[in-house]
């Protein structure tokens, strides 16, 4: 039996990450605001009727400053803080107020990069870099085995999971393809591990690559997998604290 130890969300693709205390999942749908949004770039092919690749977005692989971006996210009044070590912090509605977001974080996105073109989102999901509304369940002892194989502390924040578990073994979370989890009342069912990119080795406070997180887990584990992908398949809420078993 494990414990919820964290809850995350990510409200705009990349840009920033908010700390839950609990949240209610909906049977087939992503993690509530979880990248809701995202931001397009010129060769971009979205066009705001179906999910497409991580590749049409400004992405943390390619745009490491992005990585030092937190959020604050108002369910309610869908009003949104973003904060940064060197920019501050902006507030705006990125229903109505895209423009000035963009225009805040333009310092992030380097001129000999693509650039950013609009802020998007999909009607019925979040755009998630899964082809289908997924959940990202993160297990904290194959966090500490990756700081372990690096020699040093790593900040948790570079895997951008929803929803963090604490007393199971390490690396135990990539047998559990196939199998159904309960998470608090929530039920989910894991589909596949999470194929890693090099959003992992920027930090979260200064944006710099200063971790060789894709080498290590190649060299110490065989694999560049942190964490599954999971479908909620009976709603239920979750909260810090909450108990989580495989069925």
């Amino acid at each position: 039996m494990s414990t919820v130890a964290e809850l995350w969300r990510h409200p705009i693709k990349s840009h920033g990450r908010e700390a839950l205390a609990a949240v209610a999942l909906t049977a087939g749908k992503c993690f509530p605001w979880d990248r809701h949004w995202a931001v397009t770039h010129e060769k971009s092919k979205f066009d705001g009727s179906e999910w497409v690749m991580c590749r049409n977005f400004m992405i943390g692989a390619m745009t490491p400053s992005l990585a030092g971006l937190w959020a604050t996210f108002d369910d309610t009044s869908h009003m949104m803080t973003l904060r940064h070590a060197d920019l501050g912090e902006v507030t705006f509605n990125p229903e109505t107020e895209s423009q000035a977001f963009l225009a805040w974080a333009a310092p992030l996105y380097p001129e000999d990069r693509q650039q950013p073109q609009s802020l998007v989102s999909l009607s019925d999901r979040g755009i998630t870099d899964s082809d289908y509304p997924s959940v990202s369940i993160m297990n904290m002892a194959s966090h500490t085995s990756v700081e372990a194989a690096l020699g040093g502390p790593l900040e948790m924040e570079r895997w951008r999971g929803n929803i963090w578990l604490d007393g199971i073994g390490a690396w135990d979370e990539l047998n559990w393809v196939g199998k159904t989890i309960r998470i608090g009342s929530a039920e989910l069912e894991v589909r596949e591990p999470i194929g890693r990119c090099m959003h992992t080795a920027a930090n979260p406070v200064t944006g710099e690559r200063d971790a060789d997180t894709l080498g290590v887990l190649k060299s110490s584990f065989g694999h560049q997998d942190f964490g599954v992908y999971a479908v909620v398949t009976k709603s239920g809420h979750v909260a810090l604290g909450d108990q989580a078993e495989v069925l």
